[in-house]
């Protein structure tokens, strides 16, 4: 089967033609218990974003696999296995087969009864092409079985290769049936670059973009997350239309045009862009905005804290010009070494002074800044007969400020100073 090449890398290339995803022990054996019984019909293929991958050749990180076997024959297959099988969506037909701390999800083959926009009631059957029917995308209507063969009713390989992002049927009835595909076609126009532009999707999706407001937060903002990891997220530039749309669906990024900045970041191989800093990048400014956003898409508390931490070494910075000079290692032996780099480079893109070279160098700067350990313990105090407790603390919390003020230095009599200082209070 020819793959279409999306690395320039002759070795990926050939690694996952020759050892496809497919061939794995871990496949090889799921299959082989699917199969039992069968009679050589086709029981199982994969589906979904594993094949859309494999054909694009790109890393692939969960595989899907599509049944015609319900879900309750699934668990019957696999009882006397060392597969565990997990009940992670039983009532829409999807199990998770874990083998050697792989996870693979397998579903039923359905069909919608109904939809709302949010849930859809389905019936299980047996049809390869009715279950492709009520898929998004005809890229993730394509179908692989074991021995990689594939089948695709809803011709999505030939949009696959034309970069071409279709709703299966009418875009407006897919769209209703749920709204966050609005979000999934905006991240694979992105992922696929110099995609062919759909009008009537794009029209569809201006008329039905309230829906959005009808989706939990919690899938809104997982679905932003992808689109916020992708490696070219700044080619949502490429098209005013899709960049309208996104702009209306999440007016808080006040701040797009900086993501234009984000290519020569990447560039470097010293920094990881990650999305915790794209997301503060765009977000971040002198307001409350961060936190508004933060609120309203129930942002977990991990990335609500880190905006926190950004939106304060920003406001620090431009009260004091000496956070990245004079009170360099100050901030490291705070902050640790990885965080000060981090917001060095969000000071960069929100101030637009990306300059490789200085981003680089300031790097290495900090790499190579060495932050001594504190001289004075706990322990070594109460070995010099000083009791133990919050006073303590406090005390030796001071002396470590004075050690850090002092750059890190504490000669012998500062250090019995400040321990005559303890021992009179």
């Amino acid at each position: 089967m020819f793959i279409f090449s999306k690395e320039k890398s002759f070795f990926n290339l050939i690694k996952r033609k020759f050892f496809p995803f497919y061939k794995s022990k871990e496949v090889k054996k799921i299959f082989s218990i699917l199969s039992q019984g069968s009679e050589n019909k086709q029981v199982a293929m994969f589906v979904g974003g594993c094949v859309r991958k494999y054909l694009s050749n790109e890393k692939i990180d969960d595989i899907d696999i599509a049944t015609v076997y319900t879900p309750h024959q699934v668990i019957e297959k696999f009882k006397n296995s060392n597969i565990e099988v997990k009940k992670t969506g039983i009532d829409h037909g999807t199990l998770t087969l874990v083998l050697n701390n792989r996870n693979f999800e397998i579903t039923t083959l359905r069909e919608d009864i109904s939809t709302d926009g949010r849930h859809a009631n389905v019936s299980f059957t047996d049809n390869w092409e009715k279950d492709s029917e009520r898929r998004d995308f005809t890229i993730n209507a394509i179908y692989l079985n074991q021995k990689g063969k594939v089948f695709d009713p809803q011709l999505g390989v030939e949009d696959l290769k034309k970069k071409e992002i279709k709703f299966i049927g009418d875009p407006q009835q897919r769209i209703k049936e749920d709204y966050l595909r609005i979000l999934r076609y905006i991240r694979f126009s992105i992922q696929y670059e110099d995609f062919k532009e759909d009008s009537a999707a794009l029209k569809a999706i201006q008329l039905n973009l309230n829906g959005i407001t009808e989706l939990s937060k919690e899938r809104v903002y997982s679905e932003l997350e992808k689109i916020l990891k992708l490696k070219n997220f700044e080619d949502i530039f490429k098209s005013k239309m899709l960049l309208d749309i996104f702009r209306l669906i999440f007016p808080e990024f006040k701040y797009l045009e900086r993501a234009k900045n984000f290519t020569k970041i990447r560039s470097l191989k010293q920094i990881n862009l990650q999305k915790d800093i794209i997301l503060a990048s765009l977000l971040i400014d002198s307001s409350n905005n961060h936190e508004y956003f933060s609120h309203k898409h129930h942002v977990s508390n991990e990335i609500k804290n880190i905006l926190n931490f950004y939106a304060k070494c920003l406001k620090l910075i431009n009260q004091n010009q000496n956070f990245f000079e004079k009170d360099l290692r100050k901030n490291i032996f705070y902050h640790g070494k990885e965080k000060i780099k981090l917001v060095f480079l969000l000071y960069s893109i929100i101030n637009d002074k990306i300059e490789p070279s200085k981003l680089a160098t300031f790097i290495s700067k900090v790499d190579g800044i060495l932050i001594p350990k504190f001289p004075i313990s706990g322990d070594y105090l109460k070995k010099r007969g000083y009791k133990t407790g919050k006073i303590l603390g406090k005390k030796l919390k001071s002396l470590e400020e004075k050690w850090i003020e002092n750059n890190f230095v504490m000669d012998k009599k500062v250090v019995e100073k400040s321990l005559d200082e303890i021992n009179k209070n």
